[in-house]
C-alpha cells in the first residue's frame, strides 16, 4: 500500500535546515559578536586577583557570563526579533532579507565597542580600500577588529581589578619580611584579607556594574 504524499512547504523546510545548521554556529557567534568574551575574561581576572584558584568554579563563571551577555545584548536581540525573526516567521520577508536585517543590529553593537585603529588594522591586512563610512566596512573585517577591541578592554578592566589586591600582597609580604617570617607564604596570609576586602566593598556589585556600563 502506497503511503499518502506529504505536502511539505519548501520554504519551511529550508528554514528548518538553516536553523539546524545555525545551531552549530551558536558557540562561535556567542564568542565573536557579543560581549561574552569580555565578561568571561574579566570574571576570570577577579578570581585570579583574589587568589581563589577554583572559587567560583568555571561552570559558575560561564553561567554568570552567559546571562550577563543576554542582559547586555537584550536591546540588540529585541531589535533582531522585531525586524528579522518575526517578519520571517510570518512569511513577510525572505530568509536572505531576514539575515541582512539581523546583521545590522549586530554590526551597530560591534561598531560601538570597536576602536577605529583596530578596524584600520584589519582593513590594511585585508588590502582593502580605506572605508569612508561604516557601511563600507565588511563584516569579515569588523568581527576580528571587534574581538581584538574586546580583549584590550577586558585586559584594561583586569588591570584595574588587580591593583588593590596587589597592594594587599605587597603589604603582607613586606610585613612578613620585617618580622623575619620568610618561610611563611605571603599568599597564605593575604588571601583572607583579599576576600574580606572584596566582600566589604561589595566587589561583585562594583565589577558587574562596571562591566555592564562599559558596553554603553
Amino acid at each position: 500500500m502506497d503511503g499518502a504524499p506529504l505536502n511539505l512547504n519548501s520554504s519551511n523546510a529550508v528554514q528548518v535546515l538553516l536553523l539546524i545548521g545555525g545551531l552549530t554556529l551558536v558557540p562561535a557567534v556567542l564568542f565573536t559578536v557579543t560581549g561574552f568574551s569580555r565578561i568571561l575574561i574579566v570574571l576570570g581576572f577577579i578570581r585570579t586577583a583574589v587568589g581563589t584558584a577554583s572559587a567560583p568554579p568555571n561552570q559558575v563563571l560561564v553561567g554568570i557570563a552567559l546571562f550577563l551577555t543576554i542582559f547586555v545584548m537584550a536591546p540588540t536581540i529585541n531589535t533582531i526579533k522585531k525586524d528579522a525573526v518575526e517578519p520571517l516567521t510570518h512569511h513577510q520577508i525572505s530568509t536572505t532579507t531576514a539575515i541582512k536585517r539581523a546583521e545590522e543590529p549586530l554590526r551597530e553593537f560591534m561598531f560601538r565597542q570597536t576602536r577605529t585603529q583596530d578596524i584600520s588594522l584589519f582593513v590594511s591586512l585585508a588590502h582593502d580600500k580605506a572605508p569612508h563610512k561604516r557601511a563600507e566596512v565588511p563584516t569579515e573585517v569588523l568581527i576580528p577588529a571587534f574581538i581584538i577591541s574586546e580583549l584590550k578592554t577586558a585586559f584594561q578592566i583586569g588591570f584595574l581589578i588587580f591593583l588593590p589586591f596587589l597592594i594587599i600582597d605587597l603589604i603582607v609580604s613586606s610585613t612578613l619580611m620585617s618580622m623575619g617570617m620568610i618561610m611563611l607564604p605571603p599568599t597564605f596570609i593575604s588571601l583572607p584579607f583579599k576576600i574580606l576586602l572584596f566582600v566589604l566593598v561589595d566587589g561583585w556589585d562594583l565589577v558587574i556594574k562596571a562591566l555592564v556600563q562599559s558596553f554603553h
